[in-house]
C-alpha cells in the first residue's frame, strides 16, 4: 500500500482554477433554458454528454449551448493554483508518472494547451471524456488511468476535489486526496482518504507518508 508511483489527477478546480468561471456560465445558462434546475452545482465531474442529456434534452438546444461553451471555453484563463505546478516537478523528480484524468473533452483540451504550451510535456498521460465508457462517479476513468500508466492501483493516488470525482477515485479502489478549495475541508473530509487545502509545502513525502499511514 506504501508505493506511490502515479498521480491521476483531475483538472478543473483541482490543478487548474476555473470552477468560478464555469460556474458563472452555467449558472447563465441554466437561466436560459432551464430555470431553478440548479445546473451549475449538478454537473460538476460530468461529461458534457452527460449534462446535455439530462438537463437540455431538446436537440436544438444542445446544439446553442454547446456552441456557447465552445465560444466561453475558448476565451477562458487556464491558470495552476498555486505551487501545483511545483508539487508536480517535485513528483516528476521521484519518478512518479503524471496523469490528467478529466471529463472534459479533447476540445477543451486544445484550448487549455494553447494556453500551456508545454503541457503535454508537464504530464505523461492525458486521458479525457472520449476515453471513458462512463464518466465519474464511476470509477471506470482511474481504473483505465492507472492501466495506461502501467501501474496497480495500489500503486496510484488519485486528485480530486468534486464530490463525484471523490467518490470515482475511492470506488476504483485507489488512495484518494481531496482538495479543498473547491467545496471546502469539512465537506469532503469523509469522502476521501486524505485532505489538502493546496500545494503549499507539498512534496512527494508528504504524499507518500499520508498513504503509508493507511
Amino acid at each position: 500500500m506504501s508505493e506511490f508511483k502515479a498521480a491521476l489527477f483531475d483538472l478543473d478546480g483541482t490543478l487548474i482554477d476555473t470552477e468560478d468561471q464555469y460556474t458563472e456560465f452555467w449558472e447563465r445558462i441554466g437561466s436560459i433554458y432551464c430555470p431553478n434546475s440548479d445546473v451549475a452545482e449538478k454537473i460538476k465531474g460530468t461529461t458534457l454528454k452527460q449534462t446535455l442529456e439530462l438537463f437540455f434534452p431538446d436537440a436544438k438546444i444542445q446544439e446553442k449551448v454547446v456552441t456557447e461553451l465552445n465560444a466561453w471555453e475558448a476565451q477562458m484563463r487556464y491558470e495552476f493554483y498555486p505551487d501545483a505546478l511545483k508539487f508536480i516537478q517535485n513528483l516528476k523528480s521521484h519518478n512518479v508518472t503524471c496523469a490528467i484524468v478529466t471529463s472534459s473533452n479533447k476540445l477543451k483540451m486544445a484550448n487549455v494547451e494553447k494556453q500551456i504550451p508545454d503541457f503535454n510535456k508537464i504530464f505523461d498521460k492525458v486521458l479525457t471524456s472520449e476515453d471513458f465508457a462512463a464518466s465519474k462517479p464511476n470509477p471506470d476513468c482511474y481504473i483505465k488511468a492507472a492501466k495506461a500508466c502501467g501501474c496497480e492501483r495500489s500503486e496510484c493516488v488519485v486528485f480530486e476535489d468534486a464530490f463525484t470525482g471523490l467518490q470515482a477515485g475511492r470506488d476504483s479502489g485507489i488512495f484518494t486526496i481531496g482538495l479543498s478549495m473547491s467545496n471546502g475541508r469539512e465537506a469532503i473530509a469523509d469522502k476521501c482518504d486524505f485532505v489538502l487545502d493546496g500545494y503549499q509545502n507539498v512534496t512527494y513525502e508528504t504524499i507518500l507518508q499520508a498513504k503509508q499511514s493507511v
